[in-house]
């Protein structure tokens, strides 16, 4: 059976439910805000328990990967990604959420072949290139900036 473009295109808006795209927008500028200022408050509290502001920061970054995880883990972080979407891709949010999500997937056939093996299939190619371009541009910096000046 051949459709035509247009058949196919009429047959595709049919088939796909209505995007409320204001709506979306919202719940997502909503959520990465709410997750920001979650941030930003438990930076606030560690600074105010006495830790230096790098520190602060620190603890505030980790206390995020945590919660992120434990989110995924459960189950809760999936939940609020379908309502919240972009939302919840805050980087180290996001990020913590991408790797433990693929190793909760793979549980059952173990520590090592599962949850080890498959915690970075997503993350994976981020971390890598990440440190790739992260290298690039510090051999750029130290060789050529000189020169420049």
């Amino acid at each position: 059976m051949k459709i035509t473009k247009r058949e196919y295109k009429n047959m595709a808006q049919k088939a796909s439910p209505p995007s409320h795209l204001a709506k979306n927008c919202l719940w997502a500028f909503m959520v990465g805000g709410a997750i920001c200022v979650l941030g930003e408050g438990l930076f606030n509290f560690y600074k105010n328990m006495g830790f230096i502001i790098s520190d602060s920061r620190l603890l505030a970054s980790v206390t995020l990967v945590g919660l992120s995880g434990i989110l995924t883990a459960t189950g809760l972080y999936g939940k609020l990604a379908k309502k919240a979407g972009a939302g919840t891709l805050i980087p180290i949010t996001g990020f913590a959420n991408a790797v433990v999500s693929p190793s909760m997937e793979f549980k059952a056939e173990g520590l090592i072949s599962g949850v080890g093996a498959r915690m970075f299939i997503i993350a994976g190619p981020v971390i890598v290139y990440g440190v790739l371009a992260s290298t690039i541009y510090g051999i750029f910096l130290y060789f050529v900036m000189p020169m420049l000046r």
